[in-house]
Order: C-alpha cells, then structure tokens, then sequence
C-alpha cells in the first residue's frame, strides 16, 4: 500500500497534526501539537524559510509542510485523496464518480551542450521535457485539407511515384529463378572464344520495400506568432492605400475590419498547414515518420512536444495535437535535434532523415553570453547537426527567415539547407524536398 520506505514516527507526526484542540487519538497515546511546538518544527523545516512564514499566514505554511511531510512518511498524498470521500470515509470502487483527467507524463532527458570556446562539452547542461501536446479540434485537419485540395493531389502524385516496384530483378547468379538470356548468350559467346567466363546465368526476384523514418521537428518559438504581411508590408502596393493624413484612418479602419473577418496568417499558421500536407503525403506512401514541436525557456526547461511520435500510429488524437500547434516561448535548437536524434537513431530504419522546420537563427536565455550574442548558439546547433549525421542521419535545416543565409551557411556547412524566399511556398516546398531527399 505504501510507496519507498514507511516511517512510523513520521506518521505520528501526521496524526498529531491532524489533531485538534481538546481531542486525544484512539489509543489515548498522541495529543495535537501545540502553536509553538508547530512553529518551532516549520523553522526547522528545511522546505519553509523563516522569512516566507514571517510574510505570510501560519495556517497556509502548514499546508506545504504537511504536504512534504506525507511524501517523508511514505503515504502518497494522491492515494490518501482516492481512498477518502469528502466525508473522510473510505472511497469505494468509484462506480457513479466523476473520474479526474490524469495529468500529462512529462519525461525528462539531460544532454550536454556544446561550448565552442573551451572547444569542449557542457556535460548534462540541458534538461528536455518531453511531453504529448494536448488535444485541440480535428476539424482543423480536414479544414486544411480542404482548402489546398489541389495542392495535396498534386504532391500525392508526386509522392506516389516513390513507392517503389514490388518486386526488382536481380540478374548474374549463380543460382535462381530462371535463366537470364543476355548473360547465357554472352557465356556461350566467351567460352567458344577461349576467354574467360562467368557462370551466373540465373536471375531471381526480389521484394523490395521503403525503409524510411524521419522526425519532422517544428519551431513553436514566440515569433512565429508574426504575421505573415508584417514581413512583407508595403502600403503602398495596397490600391486603397492613400498617405493623406484625413484618409488614412478610413482605410486602417476598413482594413482592420477586413482582418477581423479574415485574419491574417501567422508564420506559425504556415507551419501547421505544412504539416499537414506533410502528414498527407507521407501516408500516400507509407514511410514512417514522427511529427514533434520544441520551444522552453533556459536550459532547464527545453520543451519537447510530441505531436506524433515515430512508433505511434496516425489517428484522430494526431489530428487534434496539430490544431493545437501554437507560439510559445525561446528557441534553444540544440537540445531540441539532439533528442530528436536520440529517437530516430533508437528507430529501425535504413535510411533517417531530420528535417528542422524554423522561421529564424537559434535563441535563448543563457545560450551565451548574454542575449546579443548570437555565436554560441549557432556553434552549439551546429554541432548537434554533426552529431546526427555521425550517427547515420540526414539533418535538414528549413527557415523562412530570409536573412538565413547569413548564419545558415555556418550552421550547416556541407549539410543540407534551404531558405524560403516566399513563405507562403512553405506548405508546397516542403513535400518538394522530402521527396528530393529520399529519392
């Protein structure tokens, strides 16, 4: 019933401090603890400061030490609330209750970062927490879906000419099926001449299957929450636009409405769309694939999102975790690919691809120096990339970022990149060198 060690003077302890005033427990032994004696134990505590409790109320103090001191005597507070009612009876087989959402497994992984100054690694810098990202409406799938119909026959053509034939004809054995005519005309040719000749004059069949995984991961950085006319604002390519100080607000105003019917795409907004094309495509062809998002503040907290993991199969809870795909937080890149790595490689696949899906360079609290320096991070995501393809896998950086070029070519080196001149090509381009990649 208990979990780690139980501790019997700990549990005395509980019992004296759910005791009130005046009463005494069953077997006449304990009797509650006094104001001073309880003070004098919060002091000791080494969860509470004496400065905290002095600011606030004695009684809400008692709630996280007691809180701690459950978890000491080794009674889990979560199973004390499932086996009590409200009436502190005990529960029964919860038949007629409402059941409570369990809370979200969160997984934690620690992985060195790289310091390109001290040419050296950072041994168990950052802490990953990997986490499924929780389920929005699946309308939105099909919505996509709608709307680029003929974007999605098209790359489904496309991705259909990858299946490969079933069965390939592997010709010069010495053993198979049949006979192969030109190797047998060609034997008897050089054994009347007098050269040498070859006797694998058979030819068989063999099955041919993809054998492809790749981890799509995709950025949920804060500033993909820009929108996309933001970027690429010109009022004055605008046919109603007037700089005359008395019309402006006319047209702000007009415009403002217009957005309110239709609101502008984000960049983030272009992510999600490209997912699910994505998505799309590669169950036309059947490779297998894992859809995850990143973002976090600092090196503690780099958050791993798992929209569709490589093993899981797709279904409507995929589709649900996409409509929740959203603008988060910083965009500390290293970490993000080395888990990413860490699954593919743990994946049974001939060929693994990683494909990195961002709108900027990397960037995060404490990922240098201090916030203007831009080095550390890009030599850190540099060499999280390597460490991919050291272990057989293809990286791939993607950014719609078009002052890209300016870091991705010291980012990636020899490895592939691409810069997304126009973003809304994004859902289109995306499919395009995947297909490129795996051919």
């Amino acid at each position: 019933d208990f979990r780690g060690d139980f501790k019997p003077e700990l549990v005395q302890l509980l019992m004296r401090l759910r005791l009130k005033d005046g009463e005494v427990s069953q077997d006449g032994t304990l009797s509650p603890l006094t104001q001073e004696q309880l003070r004098e134990m919060l002091e000791k505590s080494v969860e509470i400061s004496v400065g905290a409790m002095a600011e606030g109320d004695l009684a809400s103090t008692i709630g996280l030490f007691l809180s701690n001191l459950e978890k000491e005597a080794g009674t889990p507070i979560g199973d004390q609330k499932q086996r009590e009612t409200k009436d502190g009876q005990p529960a029964g087989d919860g038949e007629g209750e409402d059941n409570e959402e369990l809370p979200v497994e969160i997984k934690s992984f620690y992985y060195d970062e790289w310091d390109f100054r001290a040419a050296d690694y950072k041994p168990r810098w950052c802490r990953v927490q990997e986490r499924p990202l929780e389920e929005g409406d699946d309308a939105y799938f099909e919505d996509t879906l709608r709307e680029h119909a003929q974007l999605v026959n098209e790359t489904r053509r496309q991705f259909e000419m990858l299946k490969p034939e079933m069965f390939r004809k592997i010709k010069r054995l010495l053993d198979g099926e049949e006979f192969d005519l030109d190797a047998v005309i060609d034997y008897a040719i050089e054994r009347k001449a007098g050269h040498s000749y070859t006797d694998k004059v058979y030819w068989r069949r063999n099955k041919v299957e993809r054998d492809v995984a790749v981890a799509f991961l995709l950025d949920m950085s804060a500033s993909t929450d820009e929108e996309i006319e933001k970027r690429k604002q010109k009022y004055a390519d605008d046919d109603d636009f007037d700089d005359d100080p008395r019309k402006y607000f006319q047209w702000l105003a007009r415009r403002r409405a217009a957005q309110s019917i239709a609101p502008p795409k984000r960049i983030i907004d272009l992510e999600k769309e490209s997912t699910v094309l994505f998505i799309k495509a590669l169950e036309t062809i059947g490779d297998s694939y894992g859809i995850f998002g990143f973002s976090g503040y600092g090196r503690d907290n780099v958050e791993f999102y798992v929209i569709k993991d490589l093993s899981e199969p797709f279904s409507d809870k995929v589709k649900k975790r996409i409509d929740k795909v959203a603008p988060i937080r910083s965009t500390r890149m290293g970490p993000a690919i080395r888990h990413a790595t860490s699954k593919l490689d743990a994946y049974d696949a001939k060929v693994k691809i990683l494909m990195l899906v961002s709108d900027g360079r990397p960037q995060d609290h404490g990922y240098g120096r201090d916030r203007t320096e831009k080095e550390y991070a890009i030599h850190d995501t540099k060499q999280a990339l390597l460490e991919a393809r050291r272990k057989g896998i293809t990286p791939f950086a993607l950014t719609v970022d078009k002052e890209g070029h300016d870091y991705l070519g010291q980012m990636c080196e020899d490895m592939g990149y691409e810069v997304v001149a126009d973003i809304e090509q994004l859902p289109q381009r995306l499919p395009a060198l995947y297909r490129r990649l795996t051919e």
